[in-house]
């Protein structure tokens, strides 16, 4: 795992010395030495390395990251240029085209999004190819979630989003008067008509970031 950098360093360094990390790390090696794991160990701190942290104007919770062959690269709901657009990326997309009147893009790549701020965290960073969950309860919970108290403990203007029961979870730990917390059921096909759409996260995201004197996200993804 290549080291995380800066100010991200900084505030996480006491995790690095816990001997829950310690166990994670190990654990996550010997993954890594017998199984196929996705995304590539490069990879796995993306989220971080994209977005430093006092760049984070936006944060958006996923849950662990896409297990098919290619797909994940270490930000939540996104894929690399040349791979299929995921069931729930796709209605994301649908979503931001009725929100905003952006297009359809070819692709779901989303660095984009990281490079203006966004903070696309899945709260397990690692999976066994093809087993969705299968690093879930190895340690990589209690890191993000000292990554997101870190995020709560900032006195400026950031929104919250949460999709989905597993990324609601972690409301507890946010202060609804410091910051924007926006909640919705998760973007997937099966739970997509259940009030994902038509939530309008996105010009709710940009409607609080303009009225605190912040710059909007440009949600747009181009044609690749």
């Amino acid at each position: 795992m290549p080291p995380i950098s800066g100010a991200w360093a900084k505030a996480l360094e006491g995790e690095f010395h816990k001997p829950y990390y310690k166990k994670l790390f190990e654990t996550v090696g010997k993954e890594y030495a017998t199984h196929q794991i996705f995304p590539a160990g490069d990879d796995i701190f993306n989220a971080f390395h994209f977005t430093p942290l006092d760049q984070v104007k936006v944060v958006i919770l996923g849950q662990d990251p896409y297990h098919g062959d290619g797909q994940a690269h270490g930000l939540c709901f996104s894929v690399k240029p040349d791979v299929e657009i995921p069931p729930s990326l796709v209605n994301i997309y649908k979503e931001l085209e009725d929100d905003l009147g952006c297009y359809i893009p070819n692709n779901g790549y989303l660095e984009k999004w990281a490079r203006q701020g966004v903070l696309m965290l899945n709260t397990v960073l690692t999976v066994r190819a093809h087993q969705a969950n299968s690093h879930r309860g190895i340690g990589w919970e209690e890191f993000t979630d000292a990554a997101i108290r870190v995020l709560a403990a900032q006195d400026r203007p950031m929104v919250f989003i949460l999709w989905g029961k597993p990324a609601q979870s972690k409301k507890s730990m946010l202060d609804p008067d410091k910051h924007l917390i926006l909640e919705a059921p998760h973007p997937s096909p099966l739970s997509a008509y259940r009030g994902f759409f038509g939530s309008k996260p996105f010009s709710k995201t940009n409607a609080y970031l303009t009225a605190h004197g912040l710059e909007p996200i440009d949600w747009q993804i181009e044609n690749r």
